[in-house]
């Protein structure tokens, strides 16, 4: 058993791994930077989607044009705009003309998110506006005094000279707010993160966050655009004067064009590397990567581990994992701390599981319309003070003696088994040193069992039970090991835990079925 730390190991840990490197941004807003991109590579293609492209020059002037026809509309700057679109090019003009106003984008995928979903978004932040295409149109719940502009068909009107000329100088600030992400919630109501100017540039202006990011490099545009990950593929290529390839229905066929990959690990998992020899750089967040996954994958490319919740800003911590030595989270990225506290809220020494809390310029502005839920989350930062806050990740980790972060699962995966404490995340860690085994999922199936799932359908079970048997203590050993042929994904590219479980108890119901047949 660890002796626990005095309160000076903890805090020279924290002085010593603790503390993200000093970094400045290019730029304090994140448009400014993509308006440099266009003034200086005006012919460069900024995004191409199903045969069709669109030049930085073109992006920067259809933006201007939106942003004027939004400010008359009555958008003022510190106002939502609910951007309720599709993968789209038009998207991306939705997207700079708002940030250009001075407002905060509200992204949803119509067709994926609910229309009661979308009815509480625009309720909670008070939209007005909502930008959207004409084929969609017909799904927004519209309520009285609120305006939709169809974004494909402003496009295709006609232009003026006007529009090379910048909007929006001087009526923005690094602490407006950039979007608004709904995540879920455990009330069943989604809450809306508060995500600024500072926190966005943060990461996507320095390193590693840029990811290398330059002109002449096309980056995926694959994921949900209401996923905070996907803020990283699409503003972080424009502000780096790259060109983004958005996706259509197939995943596969625009990350085989890819330099830089920006993916959850189940979303990765679906891919052939053998297919993807274009890619130079892979990002992986949202979810534990399998250490065969990040193995396959940093073989030929620059393999970046990252770990951070919405509230955090996309990610916070990043590991270049080169395919060598423990797969981790890495360490605080620029500008940013990361606290491993005890239950008194001390800290803890190398070594020492404790919860993660995130402070520095990463942390968001809060929760829309839900101060009390911003006030049990997000607290006033003692160790950097300055009236600073830090933000409450429900991650579990510790330091290595290397100084990187391990995550050990959420606070939320460490269930109760037979009255016994289960990481969930380490008891599928180990069902992945099987051999043949690329992914495992383990949940919760009552009180007393475990049910775990294993990826590809021919890893031998026997095999992957007996390294949990080797690892860990016997109540950690799934009940049940289920070998599949796909881990099915939620809209956001995590792994859809209810629909493996209503797998797991279909199949409880057949054996018991089966027993009850084989017994008449």
């Amino acid at each position: 058993m660890n002796t626990p730390a005095t309160p000076s190991e903890g805090y020279d840990a924290w002085r010593t791994f603790g503390c993200g490197p000093v970094a400045e941004p290019e730029f304090s807003l994140i448009h400014r930077a993509i308006e440099a991109r266009a003034a200086t590579h005006p012919q460069h293609v900024a995004a191409r989607f199903q045969g069709q492209s669109l030049t930085y020059g073109e992006l920067n002037r259809q933006a201007n044009r939106l942003a004027r026809l939004l400010s008359s509309h009555g958008v003022a700057p510190g106002d939502h705009v609910a951007l309720f679109v599709e993968r789209s090019i038009p998207m991306l003009v939705g997207m700079l003309a708002t940030l250009k106003v001075g407002a905060a984008y509200i992204p949803q995928h119509v067709g994926i998110t609910p229309a009661t979903q979308l009815s509480h978004i625009m309720s909670v932040a008070s939209t007005q506006v909502v930008l959207t295409l004409s084929t969609l149109a017909h799904g927004i719940p519209l309520t009285a005094g609120q305006h939709c502009i169809h974004l494909d068909t402003f496009i295709d009107s006609p232009g003026s000279a006007a529009d090379d000329v910048n909007v929006g100088e001087d009526i923005s600030s690094p602490d407006a707010l950039c979007f608004v992400l709904f995540t879920s919630g455990t009330t069943g109501q989604p809450n809306g993160v508060r995500v600024t100017q500072r926190n966005v540039c943060n990461i996507l202006l320095t390193g590693p966050g840029n990811l290398g990011m330059r002109p002449g490099m096309n980056v995926g545009q694959i994921l949900n655009i209401a996923f905070d990950m996907a803020a990283w593929e699409i503003l972080g290529c424009l502000a780096h004067g790259a060109t983004l390839l958005i996706r259509g229905k197939d995943i596969a066929e625009t990350a085989e064009q890819c330099d830089v990959l920006i993916a959850t690990p189940s979303i990765l998992a679906t891919l052939d590397p053998e297919r993807c020899s274009q890619v130079k750089v892979v990002a992986l967040a949202g979810e534990p990567c399998p250490q065969p996954l990040a193995d396959r994958w940093a073989s030929f490319c620059d393999f970046y581990n990252a770990c951070g919740p919405t509230e955090t800003t996309i990610v916070n911590t990043m590991q270049h994992y080169r395919g060598t030595g423990p797969l981790t989270i890495g360490k605080p990225t620029p500008n940013n701390t990361v606290y491993v506290l005890d239950e008194t809220g001390q800290l803890c020494a190398p070594g020492e599981q404790g919860e993660m809390w995130a402070g520095g310029d990463c942390v968001t502005a809060g929760y829309l319309g839900n101060p009390a839920l911003t006030a049990e989350r997000y607290r006033l930062d003692p160790f950097l003070g300055q009236g600073r806050m830090m933000f409450r990740t429900r991650d579990l980790g510790r330091w290595t003696a290397d100084g990187d972060l391990e995550h050990l699962g959420r606070v939320d995966d460490q269930v109760k088994v037979r009255g016994f404490r289960v990481e969930l995340d380490s008891v599928s860690a180990a069902l992945e040193s099987a051999p043949g085994c690329e992914r495992a999922v383990t949940l919760k199936f009552d009180n007393r069992h475990l049910v775990a799932f294993v990826f590809p359908a021919s890893t031998d079970t026997d095999v992957a039970r007996r390294r949990c048997e080797e690892r860990l203590a016997y109540y950690c050993v799934p009940s049940m090991i289920l070998p599949v042929d796909d881990i099915p994904l939620t809209s956001r590219g995590k792994v859809d835990k209810r629909l493996l479980l209503e797998r797991a108890q279909a199949h409880q119901a057949q054996l018991a079925a089966a027993r009850q047949e084989a017994g008449q």
